[in-house]
């Protein structure tokens, strides 16, 4: 597993049939890294080059070890980098038992080399209860589980997940997102995770590599690339900011939680969550309004004093207003009349209400 440090520096360039590829990024080697973008941009492609699956001009390091280097006639083949891949299908086996296929994954790895145990895995993943089981007999969730816990067991540096959600249904999706986050919280292990869910990605990543037609266009900490206006401009109504909380307190009157960050005390409909933990929102700029006086007669809860730090245009009607509340960034969608009435401009003071958040815990 990562010791938390170190980086993945990947850049390949070539063409797949009519597709050019020419993508450069730098991300840590721990957390969760999202590959983003449309349908066609590349992400996969990336992700088969990192994993050897493809082969294009380039070099790719993983926390100081060379897998790639052309300059230097450096390639490991796919089954000579430590990694562990996740497809859209779970493609276990399925003569053999949910047991049997994550032995076949943990017999990849020798024994010396082993640093992801079985009975860690298999609760970490929910799966205790599977073993037995053949895959025929399970949910699509449940399969993808077992994948993803097959691929743990082989140890890996890294680990690869390419639309892991992509094939699931909304129910199984829910049932396997908090079991995702699991991983994320409690196995310090770089993920490349490939997604054109916007929403996933907020979920989950920690730092973002937005692809657009086979280019990187940019990458950076997810909360920093979701506020920039540049960015969020051709996001149409996914335009949102991630805001990182803890939570405080719950009110068992009113049926609230509550979280605090830099900027003040979001309320949310009560969470069975423990005092301290750490959670994320995800505010939408189209539930974002601005005033410049903080009001009163309002079912509004969340109202923070706010600074406009960015305008830009959006359309000939709407403009997205970047606010930082105590230091954290977050966008809202207004008309530009009512930008225009407001006099927003950088360094005004001013109100942010927030009308709705998504815990996204």
């Amino acid at each position: 597993m990562s010791t938390r440090d170190g980086t993945i520096d990947a850049r390949f360039t070539g063409r797949l049939g009519g597709f050019a590829l020419d993508a450069a990024f730098r991300a840590p080697a721990y957390g969760v890294t999202a590959l983003f973008g449309p349908s066609g941009c590349g992400k996969t492609t990336l992700l088969r080059c990192v994993a050897g699956l493809e082969r294009m001009a380039g070099r790719l390091a993983v926390a100081g070890d060379i897998w790639q280097d052309d300059a230097r006639g450096r390639f490991l083949r796919t089954h000579e980098r430590p990694i562990g891949y996740v497809f859209q299908e779970a493609s276990l086996f399925p003569h053999l038992s949910v047991r049997r296929n994550l032995e076949f994954g943990q017999a990849r790895t020798a024994p010396a080399d082993r640093r992801v145990r079985f009975a860690e895995v298999a609760e970490l993943l929910g799966i205790v209860d599977l073993l037995d089981r053949r895959p025929a007999g399970l949910s699509g969730g449940q399969r993808q589980r077992v994948a993803i816990a097959r691929a743990l067991l082989t140890s890996p540096r890294l680990l690869l997940m390419d639309e892991p959600l992509a094939s699931l249904d909304q129910i199984s999706r829910d049932e396997i997102l908090p079991f995702l986050e699991r991983l994320h919280d409690e196995l310090a292990m770089p993920v490349l995770y490939v997604s054109h869910s916007a929403e996933e990605v907020a979920r989950l990543a920690d730092h973002l590599v937005l692809l657009d037609a086979g280019r990187v266009r940019a990458s950076g900490p997810i909360a920093e690339l979701r506020a920039r206006l540049d960015l969020a401009r051709g996001t149409g109504s996914d335009a949102d900011a991630i805001v990182d909380c803890r939570v405080a307190g719950h009110d068992d009157a009113f049926h609230l939680s509550y979280l605090d960050f830099p900027g003040g005390r979001v309320s949310v409909p009560r969470h069975d969550l423990p005092v301290g933990r750490a959670v994320r929102l995800r505010v939408l700029a189209r539930d974002v309004s601005v005033t410049l006086a903080p009001q009163t007669g309002t079912s509004i809860l969340n109202i923070f004093p706010a600074v406009v730090e960015e305008l830009a245009e959006e359309s000939a009607a709407q403009l997205l207003v970047r606010l930082g509340v105590g230091g954290t960034p977050l966008l809202a969608r207004i008309t530009r009349k009512s930008a225009a009435l407001l006099d927003l401009a950088p360094g005004r003071a001013v109100y942010a209400q927030v009308k709705a958040v998504a815990l996204l815990a």
